[in-house]
């Protein structure tokens, strides 16, 4: 605290006396006190060398886009010693190509082989040993006492070890600009971070340490997440408290995974402001375990209130596998306390489970229309027909009395996914002709990849604004009273001058300073909800891609009643994770503006709009339900599925595209994790655009996407 100390009492001198000259006094001391604390805290900065290994990490070899990898550099990169007897750690990025060889210089000691003992998988840290003791160690500045504004300085050893040789460290100044980034796990700095210090220390002006460099983003959760951000101003830290908290479980060798409770919140209108609303919870998982339920509200954990999901995230975020809480839950206007909630370290993967039909869309009358029955599916087997009406479902076994009424598709859906594939349920159907009531065993199966490609119309009802409605009840129904003139619907003239524009339009974000179209077909009307196809434009935008992708899907658009939305990347090499909020942005602005279908908002892209449609689809679950791609390598590690967020893919490749064994593997490695995915191999066929076959079984899969 000295140093702070000095330089406090330099500035507060130097005020007294000419400006120019306090100016260069507060340069002069601030550059002392810098150089001081470098000193300080050089001995305890280890540089840190690898060999062999990948050379690109996070993606197949020859990938492009926002997760296609990263070319792991040559040169040294830098690790923090946290034990006197040479154990050091390290950003895990340092070591995402699976290196032979590891070697760490500390300062005053030959360069020495090191070797892994454990890593911390949430915080992406890895600790090192090297055979030398009585290292120095440094002070780790309590997180209570870390404010925004302070000073920071990002330093790295790329260059050599001499202890009196402060130059020899790499350094970048800036502030501490936010604390607990990445969901509670991170401080946030303006000085440049980059692989030359990632693994090193962020410190104060004082000498001591706030915390560890790595790269990370608040979307990935590997080892290279974040490292597109590098020397951009936005760098974070894992702070050395809590590193030094689990040391002792580092030190034994054991590996530290994300602690998870496996609850999804609800999509609503706003989740900043919402309540922390469950939406589903994954089998097998701690809240299900503890006896937490879908539907239920969190509303605080280990005591500490939270108001929305974001902090909820924020309380699990620092968690580990094998921790324990306290939550409390609001259900049925009652709080109910949970103790021992046991994080797992992963969500077991379940098959979706499947009826095999395909809903009216719109329909607000009770119960669910079938459009059209999958043959040889389990809603087949059992001898339900298209224009059948399914009106109550129960799980096999369930009193015919306790029946729970379906109300609509989203009802049907929530029902179904809240089973296992393989469960024997009876649903009570009323029968399209003849309006016969019938009960029919229907055992659940999983779905499988093929496409219904004559799929009947019209697939909407055409009544999106009416809330659903119950049924009737058996006897005498009492009048409903008239409505009011102002609840009476708008004659048909008013509503077609409420209706937004048509067309292929141009739109702008003033606020980000970014451009992009939007295509609604003419015959658009609000009664109908439209599902949204958001293409992601290869590297370079082509000038009228606009126009091309309103040709292709212009007839089909209007059919089946779908939106187009083009948004641009700032970058001509091509998308990057930082702009997923933007693109969301855009497509959020389209659902606000038109009458938008939830289960059928689809992520399109070929090659480098292909590798963004990935990452848009693990990263922006609250939104997208598809993924369709054409020559483009899924280049991250899948993400566990999440219950009511289905997602499913559409891939193609190329025979003739030198990437197309890389494309392939996309579909086994979704499949392990329970994704449905069609692939599509085309002969005689490389980097275009998709053939008119495979162009039709694409826009008979999104037309499909609501299939229960």
């Amino acid at each position: 605290m000295n140093i702070a100390r000095t330089l406090f009492a330099l500035v507060a001198a130097v005020a007294l006396v000419s400006p120019s000259r306090a100016q260069e006094d507060v340069n002069d001391a601030s550059e002392k006190a810098m150089k001081a604390a470098m000193a300080r805290v050089a001995p305890f900065v280890a540089k840190i060398e690898t060999s062999g290994g990948q050379e690109v990490v996070g993606a197949a070899p020859g990938a492009g886009g926002p997760q296609a990898g990263v070319r792991k550099g040559v040169g040294p990169t830098t690790g923090l010693v946290v034990a006197p007897d040479g154990y050091v750690i390290s950003s895990s990025f340092n070591f995402a190509n699976k290196p032979t060889d590891i070697f760490v210089s500390v300062p005053g000691k030959p360069r020495l082989v090191a070797k892994v003992v454990a890593t911390d998988q949430t915080r992406m840290l890895t600790l090192l040993k090297v055979d030398v003791k009585g290292l120095a160690v440094p002070v780790a500045v309590p997180k209570s006492e870390i404010r925004v504004g302070q000073w920071s300085l990002a330093l790295g050893r790329a260059l050599d070890t001499d202890l009196k040789d402060v130059p020899a460290l790499s350094v970048s100044v800036g502030i501490v600009s936010a604390t607990g980034r990445i969901y509670g796990k991170a401080i946030q700095s303006d000085a440049k971070v980059s692989p030359v210090n990632y693994g090193g220390p962020l410190a104060a002006i004082d000498g001591r340490v706030y915390g560890v460099l790595v790269p990370a983003s608040p979307r990935g959760e590997t080892e290279t997440a974040g490292v597109e951000w590098y020397d951009s101003g936005i760098g974070f830290a894992i702070p050395l408290e809590d590193v030094y908290a689990v040391l002792p479980k580092l030190l034994a060798g054991q590996n530290l995974k994300r602690g998870l409770m496996g609850i999804t919140a609800k999509v609503q209108e706003d989740p900043y402001n919402a309540p922390a609303l469950i939406g589903a919870v994954s089998r097998a998982s701690a809240a299900e375990k503890a006896g937490i339920f879908a539907g239920d509200t969190v509303v605080a954990i280990d005591g500490k209130p939270v108001a929305n999901f974001s902090q909820v995230q924020h309380a699990l975020g620092p968690k580990y596998s094998g921790d324990v809480l306290a939550v409390k839950v609001l259900r049925d206007g009652k709080e109910v306390e949970f103790k021992g909630v046991t994080l797992t370290e992963a969500v077991t993967s379940f098959a979706a489970p499947f009826l095999g039909i395909l809903p009216l869309r719109d329909d607000p009358d009770p119960g669910v229309e079938v459009r059209y029955v999958y043959p040889k599916g389990p809603a087949d087997a059992a001898g339900i027909k298209p224009g059948d009406r399914l009106m109550k479902l129960a799980p096999e076994g369930t009193p015919a009395a306790q029946a729970a009424p379906i109300a609509g598709r989203e009802s049907l859906t929530a029902m179904v996914n809240s089973l296992a594939a393989g469960t024997e349920v009876k649903f009570t159907v009323k029968r399209k002709e003849g309006g016969k009531t019938e009960t029919l065993s229907v055992k659940l199966g999983t779905p499988s990849d093929d496409i219904a490609t004559a799929l009947p119309l019209p697939s909407s009802a055409g009544r999106a604004l009416e809330a659903p409605r119950a049924e009737k009840p058996k006897g005498k129904v009492p009048v409903a009273a008239k409505p009011a003139d102002d609840e009476k619907p708008a004659a048909k003239d008013d509503k077609k001058k409420d209706e937004p524009e048509t067309g292929l339009l141009q739109r702008s974000n003033p606020t980000l300073g970014r451009e992009y179209w939007v295509y609604v077909p003419d015959n658009y009307t609000k009664d109908v909800a439209h599902g949204v196809i958001v293409w992601l434009h290869r590297a370079r935008p082509v000038a009228k891609e606009g126009d091309d992708l309103a040709r292709i899907f212009g007839r089909f658009c209007a059919d089946h009643h779908f939106i187009l939305v083009g948004p641009k990347s700032r970058n001509a090499e091509g998308w990057v994770p930082s702009e997923t909020e933007e693109v969301v942005g855009d497509l959020r602005a389209v659902i606000a503006e038109y009458t938008v279908d939830k289960r059928r908002v689809v992520a399109h892209g070929m090659g480098v709009g292909g590798q963004m449609a990935f990452y848009l689809g693990f990263n922006a679950r609250d939104l997208i339900r598809g993924v369709a791609v054409t020559g483009s390598v899924l280049g991250t590690q899948p993400k566990e599925p999440v219950p009511g967020q289905p997602l499913t893919f559409f891939i193609v490749g190329g025979e003739q595209d030198p990437l197309v064994k890389e494309i392939a593997e996309a579909k086994p490695r979704l499949t392990e994790k329970k994704y449905p995915v069609v692939y599509r191999q085309l002969k005689e066929f490389g980097k275009e655009y998709l053939l008119d076959t495979t162009l039709e079984e694409l826009k008979a899969w999104l037309d499909s996407l609501d299939k229960i």
